[in-house]
């Protein structure tokens, strides 16, 4: 998910920089603006909005999951993470629609949270833990 959310930075910078979204693009909803780049392109904007889709879909995965193991810590961290990808897409699609920067701004902090909260997730996966690792255990 780190890796994806890094990926995802990057094609956005890229975006944002190189690529001029259509004016046939602007107006309409969330769904409209994402069904539109998927179709209509160009193609980084479209790479763009498919791998937010599957960061959706992966940050939805990690809650569930999270809650099936029933540790608080993974359920508030990957809870931050789905809400900021939610609303990077929300902003995403804002940008799509009307082109201002603050939206183009919002999408790249909220990727910033999103990212540092499963930095901090792998940090305390990795952390070692000291009734585990006991002889005899």
């Amino acid at each position: 998910m780190a890796v994806a959310l890094l990926i995802q930075y990057a094609v956005g910078l890229w975006v944002s920089v190189y690529v001029t979204v259509p004016a046939r693009d602007q107006g309409g909803g969330i769904l409209a603006a994402v069904g539109r780049a998927l179709a209509n392109g160009p193609a980084a904007l479209g790479l763009h909005a498919a791998l937010g889709l599957l960061l959706l879909l992966e940050s939805i995965v990690l809650v569930v999951r999270a809650v099936v193991a029933r540790d608080r810590f993974f359920m508030v961290t990957t809870a931050v993470s789905l809400l900021a990808v939610l609303g990077a897409a929300g902003s995403g699609a804002a940008f799509v629609n009307n082109g201002q920067d603050g939206a183009s701004l919002a999408m790249g902090l909220l990727t910033a949270v999103a990212l540092l909260c499963q930095l901090i997730n792998l940090l305390r996966l990795s952390a070692p833990h000291p009734a585990l690792d006991q002889p005899g255990d």
